[in-house]
């Protein structure tokens, strides 16, 4: 028990991309519940606002055609099951509209939360799992208590916000004996309208304290400790695979910031087709020009492109484009068996540009 509690207080640094990525492929997410049955409410209220009134209209009517034709059943052959029969399908196409609603809600709500996930090892069955010391620890733990904690204040919530909304109409209900049944369902229908409202708005200050609580408990239970993130590192260093990968990564910037390089050059050494090299030289700042990008084929184009997008002098040298290719660094200054020829073309390119007398 002591080692546990040992290993948590180790856990202080947060969890790496790699460690969230095999949590969520396990189906361990951050996922508040209040926040989906917030938007199951708000779906039903936005239903009931919007649909409520035609459909018990339609209620309505269905029953007292019923209620009218009932005395003639009996001399009908088969009368009451075509009742029955044609009842539920009136029934089942009104309710269909709000089960699709919801149906989509309870899809929405979690996808608004984690977005598209499917972890096939949630379904997967865990016999390790089925402990009756894990159950008890589950009933007892502080999450347990936080759930309990959030059902009380659910039902006093709703309870409060009922009373409060039900006080003001409860002297009037008499009045309820002597007017027709429909204004009796629209005044009803009114109320529970603004129970909903009432209930929506307060628990959506629920539903986002949930959701920043679950963040927080699933954060800090995906924390690690300093060991386990150099474990991992060393895990992903030797995987070839990733090896590749951040090769590739790695040879990406570099490519990047070398294109980036380019507008600062003072003249690109063309092939003219397969190799550039372009060299910057400062006589105050530098012993000797340097290479600041270089490459052939589409890097090669791509250098001679921002060139002329930047007024940079191309010069032409078939041999010295693909010698300095071969011995020259990126950010390193030319090898000094170059200096020659690299100074007559530098001299060119400075005299044109007014900075040579």
């Amino acid at each position: 028990m002591a080692e546990d509690q040992t290993d948590d207080s180790q856990k202080t640094e947060d969890p790496t991309p790699k460690k969230l990525e095999e949590s969520r492929k396990r189906g361990q997410i951050a996922l508040s519940r209040e926040v989906n049955n917030w938007v199951m409410l708000c779906t039903g209220t936005i239903f009931i606002v919007a649909f409520s009134g035609p459909m018990m209209s339609q209620l309505a009517d269905m029953m007292r055609v019923y209620i009218e034709f009932s005395h003639a059943l009996p001399g009908m052959p088969g009368g009451l099951s075509v009742v029955l029969g044609e009842g539920v399908k009136k029934v089942f196409s009104i309710i269909l509209l709000p089960l699709m609603l919801f149906m989509f809600a309870a899809f929405a709500a979690p996808f608004l939360q984690i977005g598209p996930l499917f972890a096939p090892e949630v379904i997967k069955p865990d016999w390790s799992k089925i402990s009756i010391k894990k159950g008890f620890g589950r009933l007892f733990s502080m999450r347990s208590v936080v759930e309990l904690i959030k059902g009380v204040v659910k039902i006093c919530i709703v309870g409060l916000i009922a009373i409060i909304i039900i006080s003001p109409y409860y002297s009037g209900f008499e009045h309820f004996i002597d007017i027709p049944i429909t204004a009796v369902m629209e005044e009803l229908r009114f109320l529970v309208i603004q129970m909903m409202v009432g209930v929506l708005i307060v628990l959506m200050v629920v539903a986002m304290m949930d959701l920043l609580y679950q963040r927080f408990e699933y954060n800090k239970k995906m924390r690690m400790s300093r060991q386990e993130i150099k474990d991992e590192y060393k895990q992903s260093e030797g995987d070839p695979h990733v090896k590749a990968k951040l090769r590739q990564l790695r040879s990406e910037k570099a490519r990047q910031r070398m294109m980036q390089a380019v507008p600062s050059a003072d003249v690109v050494i063309t092939n003219p087709t397969h190799y550039s090299i372009a060299l910057k030289y400062n006589p105050e700042e530098m012993p000797a020009p340097k290479v600041v990008a270089m490459g052939i084929d589409e890097t090669a184009l791509r250098i001679r492109e921002l060139a002329k997008e930047h007024d940079i002098i191309l010069y032409e040298n078939k041999p010295l484009a693909r010698a300095l290719y071969d011995v020259a660094e990126i950010d390193e200054m030319i090898p000094m068996e170059h200096f020659k020829a690299v100074a007559e073309i530098i001299s060119y390119v400075f005299k044109l540009k007014g900075r040579l007398n």
